[in-house]
């Protein structure tokens, strides 16, 4: 279940930082922003981001960190809160612009 729910985050992450960087909205995490600015197709280097972060948390779940799970589960969900309020923001800031 600890898996699962990082899994779901890692996907609502995504697609939340998806939505902020389609408004406008500059990636906080400079290791992501470095590999989305590099990249071609920002949205693929994304992926490959979260596929890497998935193949870790397994490795973390089958090596029995399971606390460490859900300790990085709560961090993901703040980033996922975080996302919805820099997209609100953004858009905010840009119709009163």
């Amino acid at each position: 279940m600890i898996l699962f729910a990082f899994i779901c985050l890692q996907v609502m992450d995504t697609l939340t930082t998806l939505l902020f960087l389609h408004n406008g909205v500059a990636e906080g995490n400079p290791l992501i922003r470095a590999a989305l600015a590099r990249s071609a197709q920002p949205g693929m280097a994304l992926v490959l981001a979260k596929l890497f972060a998935i193949a870790l948390a397994t490795f973390a779940w089958r090596s029995g960190r399971r606390g460490l799970l859900r300790k990085v589960n709560v961090l993901f969900a703040l980033c996922v809160a975080w996302n919805v309020v820099a997209t609100v923001v953004g858009r905010v800031t840009t119709a009163t612009g």
